[in-house]
């Protein structure tokens, strides 16, 4: 057993590679209900197994540029498009939820008005995406993109699902304010930190990786340090 096993083993026994993503899964369960109609922004080729939630609701439908989202498993349809030009009517869904999707927007203003377009009113808008203050966004932002490649590589991850990143609405702050303008309510923003899963590819920095997290986790001062960023907004219901 190598060095970063045993801390895995030592410290983290109840987390695995997508700890992240049964995290947001379980707060979308909270806002599901079977009669809803739901969409996944960024839905991809369906490598999530934790974003399948087909069967749980009465449709499930996705959009992405990748091709690929024609034939996602996840879905009961899905549709090749832009986020700031989402190829369905008015008041369509009752929720959408992005995956690691808005990160990679560049102009996520016309992304959220055009959420709030397709909701129907009541509706919920989840996301989860990385905290722009945690350092590993900070090190994305000044790497060039074959790096991400090659550190998703050293993760087991297919270049081809490996895009280049924006952080454009990547902090509580940044997340309120575009939100206002549109009329969404925002729920809540949840911070959290936990196994440093970029950093398992060797042993030593591995070691900082968990002293970071131990330090983020030990005071809510320092809870805009930690990586992962969960919202969920509303769009107000009808009067």
């Amino acid at each position: 057993m190598g060095i970063v096993e045993t801390f895995d083993r030592r410290f983290y026994p109840q987390f695995d590679g997508s700890w992240d993503d049964v995290i947001f899964r379980r707060h979308i369960l909270q806002a599901i209900t079977p009669e809803m109609e739901i969409l996944d922004l960024g839905a991809g080729a369906g490598i999530v197994e934790a974003m399948n939630f087909r069967g749980l609701v009465r449709r499930v439908c996705g959009v992405d540029l990748d091709p690929r989202v024609a034939d996602n498993p996840f879905l009961d349809e899905g549709l090749v498009a832009d986020a700031r030009n989402i190829p369905y009517p008015d008041c369509s869904f009752d929720l959408v939820f992005a995956d690691n999707v808005m990160e990679h927007i560049e102009e996520p203003d016309l992304v959220f008005a055009e959420i709030a377009r397709i909701l129907r009113p009541g509706g919920k808008f989840l996301f989860k995406t990385p905290n722009k203050t945690h350092y590993m966004p900070l090190i994305a932002q000044l790497t060039p993109h074959r790096f991400h490649q090659w550190i998703n590589r050293k993760r087991g991850r297919n270049e081809v699902d490996t895009f280049p990143t924006r952080y454009k609405c990547n902090t509580p702050n940044r997340v309120k304010k575009i939100s206002n303008p549109i009329g969404f309510y925002v729920d809540y923003i949840e911070l959290i930190e936990g196994r440093p899963e970029y950093l398992r590819i060797n042993g030593a920095i591995y070691i900082f990786g968990i002293l970071y997290e131990r330090l983020v986790n030990s005071t809510n001062f320092l809870r805009n340090f930690r990586i992962l960023m969960i919202a969920r907004l509303s769009k107000p219901a009808r009067s």
